[in-house]
């Protein structure tokens, strides 16, 4: 089985959380993130990402309003420039075709992740797994060895896809080969930085990896 990594392995969601994280950030008087500073804070879940986007993070007493307001803008504006990478939609079917099993695990939240799994990749995905109360983050593997599980993979030949380094920390928790992608929240040089063992520039790249 695959399991991918959502935000910047099959989805480009970095416009929508950036407009969605300065919406926040401009209600509550913060300076706004550029671009790349909001990819800089990406890969650990939206909770962390408006926490490091604020001065004292968590500690910062407007930290769960302005969460709030971040949750709620971006619940309503998820589909406003994400897109599949391209590629990614060719390489699904073929992987489809090929009879392999594909999971989703993100630090996302469930509700959303399961929402764009639907809207993009409906049909093609057999699970999608995001964050809730009763499933830990990445890099945990819990989501990963629960996926594995609910799809009865265990006893197959299962690999972990994703752009970060926290997706590389969560296959190694796992106990699973990891495959970087570079086309991601994070440069070839910072995958390599962070230990990473195999990059692939292109979704097709990932075929010849099978």
């Amino acid at each position: 089985m695959l399991i991918f990594d959502l935000d910047g392995t099959l989805l480009n969601t970095a416009k929508d959380l950036q407009v969605a994280l300065n919406h926040a950030l401009r209600a509550h008087g913060f300076p706004e993130k550029s671009e790349p500073e909001t990819l800089a804070l990406l890969g650990n879940g939206i909770d962390c990402l408006v926490a490091d986007a604020l001065p004292n993070g968590r500690n910062n007493p407007d930290f769960e309003l302005t969460y709030a307001d971040f949750k709620t803008y971006y619940a309503a504006h998820l589909n406003d420039y994400t897109a599949p990478y391209p590629g990614i939609i060719p390489l699904l079917r073929e992987l489809q075709q090929r009879h392999i099993k594909m999971g989703i695990v993100s630090n996302k939240f469930d509700e959303g992740v399961k929402a764009l799994a639907a809207r993009f990749f409906a049909g093609l995905i057999d699970h999608a797994q995001g964050v809730s109360d009763t499933v830990r983050k990445k890099p945990a593997p819990d989501a990963v060895l629960a996926l594995i599980k609910n799809l009865n993979a265990e006893n197959e030949s299962n690999i972990y896809i994703g752009d970060s380094e926290v997706d590389i920390a969560t296959a190694r928790n796992a106990g699973l080969p990891c495959i970087s992608v570079s086309w991601g929240f994070r440069t070839r040089e910072a995958l390599l930085a962070d230990g990473a063992a195999t990059i692939i520039n292109r979704p097709e790249e990932l075929l010849a990896h099978l």
